[in-house]
């Protein structure tokens, strides 16, 4: 475990430091830190962010609150290190099950239903926080969260590029304004889960959701072009059958 002494949090009110990650010094050092990340999330989701402690983080795993400060420079550095871990998991579900050779509408709905599940998995606790504190412009721990948004709609982004470069989406509106299209909704819907507090039949709310979505998104002429390339797939199979 490293020796260095340890730092007051950052959240104190002293002068604000900039996050920094330690380096792991060795294998029971990587695993504090995984214990943290882990046992930090629980609290983030369950107190928020104004209420969750550094103390209980540490009470919970039986450590001292000095041994937090070695690996994180205070509560404000742990929760935006929880909600990066949490934003790359969400990132690589949904990259991972993304059918990017089917249409754009098929990974639109592979996207929106991931999304929603991924974010209200563990209940709305991280949900609310990274929406309440993601909102807070000038805060710190909102402007921390802006760099994390920026990677985790980059699915997003990728996926309406090539659904222009196919002639999929329509390609009259950028596609930062296409993308807003989606994130609305989407968080819009997130926020009435959270109000809620209650379970939410998410695969029906999705199927409406990329229903809406799509009648907006599709480029002009998209159904007629499906039954035209339909129409040349018949006609070329037809023609193969009558030459075998």
């Amino acid at each position: 475990m490293s020796t260095r002494t340890a730092l007051p949090p950052d959240d104190a009110g002293g002068p604000a430091r900039s996050p920094q990650r330690r380096s792991p010094a060795s294998a029971k050092s990587e695993q504090r830190i995984r214990d943290l990340l882990r046992v930090g999330r629980e609290v983030f989701a369950e107190k928020g962010y104004e209420r969750a402690t550094t103390t209980e983080i540490a009470q919970r795993l039986g450590i001292s609150e000095a041994t937090v400060f070695t690996y994180f420079r205070g509560k404000r550095e742990l929760c935006v290190r929880v909600i990066e871990d949490w934003y790359d998991e969400i990132v690589a579900a949904m990259e991972a099950g993304l059918p990017r050779e089917a249409s754009a509408r098929e990974q639109l709905d592979h996207l929106v239903r991931t999304h929603l599940r991924l974010f209200l998995i563990q209940g709305t606790g991280l949900c609310a926080l990274v929406l309440s504190e993601g909102r807070s412009k000038g805060q710190e721990l909102g402007e921390s969260f802006l760099p994390l948004q920026k990677r985790y709609t980059a699915p997003l982004m990728e996926l309406l590029a090539r659904g222009q470069a196919r002639g999929e989406i329509r390609a009259d509106m950028p596609l930062r304004l296409l993308r807003s299209l989606v994130l609305g909704p989407m968080e819009h819907i997130l926020w009435e889960v959270v109000a809620q507090d209650r379970p939410v039949d998410l695969d029906a709310i999705a199927q409406d959701l990329v229903e809406m979505l799509w009648s907006a998104l599709r480029a002009p002429g998209t159904e007629l072009a499906a039954l035209r390339r339909l129409r040349d797939e018949v006609d070329q199979a037809l023609r193969h059958s009558r030459s075998a």
